[in-house]
């Protein structure tokens, strides 16, 4: 997962394993911009030259979770079939988007931010891999659409709507939860009715 010297015992894969949680914790918060790697030493409970000897610098650090993160945040929008039926193929997608915000809300975090800062350590991988995919799904779309079996509807605005409505949930949490008040997660059961019904009106032809 890290780039370069590849762990070789189980303390130095427990302390890559450490460093990256760390991390993840301090960049959702802070954002790359204001992470320093002395913050993440600390909160991984190491010093500075120890986490350096895993990853030479912040950059790798927060590349290595980049990389990981595209891949996890790539797996439920490639999990739409172009043979399913169209209307249940996009809302499984809405519901896997959602629960992923309920699950994995610092990588969404993370992710947020280093959008908000214009991409400039994963514009490779949103110019490349991201938008290969996209292109992929939105020509399905737009077959479906072709066919009658989907209600005309824009396939881009229409993935990123389902980003921005369910991603919401964990970049926003602190904002959702205020209103709400919800006991603990029972809120996610309640936008997923609410989102499926939504979806569920605009997609049925």
């Amino acid at each position: 997962m890290m780039p370069g010297k590849q762990p070789r015992t189980r303390i130095q894969k427990k302390n890559t394993e450490t460093i990256l949680e760390a991390a993840l914790e301090v960049f959702s918060q802070h954002g790359f911009r204001g992470s320093t790697l002395d913050q993440i030493a600390k909160a991984a409970g190491l010093s500075k030259p120890n986490l350096l000897y895993y990853f030479p610098s912040k950059v790798a650090i927060h590349r290595a979770l980049i990389d990981e993160l595209m891949q996890n945040w790539l797996d439920p929008l490639r999990k739409i079939e172009a043979d399913g039926e169209p209307v249940e193929e996009l809302l499984a997608y809405v519901l896997r988007k959602l629960e992923m915000a309920r699950e994995f809300p610092r990588e969404s975090r993370l992710f947020a931010n280093e959008i908000v800062q214009g991409a400039p350590n994963i514009m490779d991988k949103i110019e490349g891999e991201l938008k290969s995919l996209v292109d992929e799904k939105a020509r399905v779309i737009e077959g479906w659409i072709a066919s009658g079996a989907l209600a005309p509807v824009n396939p881009y605005h229409l993935i990123f709507s389902i980003w921005s409505t369910t991603q919401h949930y964990a970049d926003f949490d602190a904002q959702v939860r205020a209103i709400l008040q919800p006991e603990g997660d029972a809120h996610f059961e309640d936008a997923a009715a609410y989102l499926d019904t939504l979806f569920r009106r605009m997609l049925t032809p």
